[in-house]
């Protein structure tokens, strides 16, 4: 459950094996289930995410996901040591098992389906968004065209219209909001005058 897993721990934290990633390769990454954790973002949680990686033997991470994730991943590793030493502090942990685990090892990967991270052509999960969005227009489509009405699709990209402008592209659509594109005075106008035709 991503970073409530690490909070949480017990049942969260378990290896995995081939009998639990068979027959997963077809589904969206959330199929190991994943949220946001508000706790991960104060340092009471993230002292007992630690908690629960020494107790498991932990220290190395590969964090898969946007802003929100990897700013708490790098938060997290510039934390450990002190972390570490209010574990020991507190008797949670020995000197021993500090020593043990005094370095955590992050990698991380930008899954986040907008596509808006600088120095990739694509980030994990966009090729995804891409094809259901694309599923989904196939199937409307026949449906419009039958019933002569127009439908308005709303895809997923927060700030970014990547996906809007990729799938508005593929499936020819007639008209087309992003948000790094404001429509301009009088685009209802446009956009009747455009769907008449």
């Amino acid at each position: 459950q991503g970073y409530e897993g690490l909070v949480e721990g017990g049942e969260n934290i378990k290896q995995a094996n081939w009998l639990s990633v068979s027959n997963i390769i077809q589904l969206g990454g959330t199929v190991i289930g994943s949220a946001r954790c508000k706790a991960f973002t104060t340092r009471a949680g993230r002292l007992r995410a630690a908690r629960n990686l020494v107790e498991h033997g932990i220290t190395n991470l590969c964090v898969i996901g946007g802003d929100g994730s990897l700013t708490g991943a790098d938060i997290f590793r510039s934390e450990w040591g002190g972390l570490l030493d209010e574990l020991v502090q507190d008797g949670q942990i020995s000197e021993e098992v500090a020593r043990e685990n005094c370095r955590l090892n992050i990698v991380g990967l930008v899954g986040s389906i907008d596509n808006d991270f600088c120095g990739t052509d694509m980030t994990i999960g966009t090729d995804s968004a891409l094809h259901r969005i694309m599923e989904v227009i196939d199937a409307i489509t026949t449906t419009a065209q039958s019933h002569q009405r127009t439908f308005v699709l709303e895809v997923m990209g927060r700030h970014c219209g990547y996906l809007a402008l990729v799938s508005g592209l593929a499936s020819g659509a007639d008209w087309l909001f992003i948000p790094e594109s404001p429509p301009e005075d009088g685009w209802e106008d446009l956009m009747c005058e455009r769907l008449g035709e």
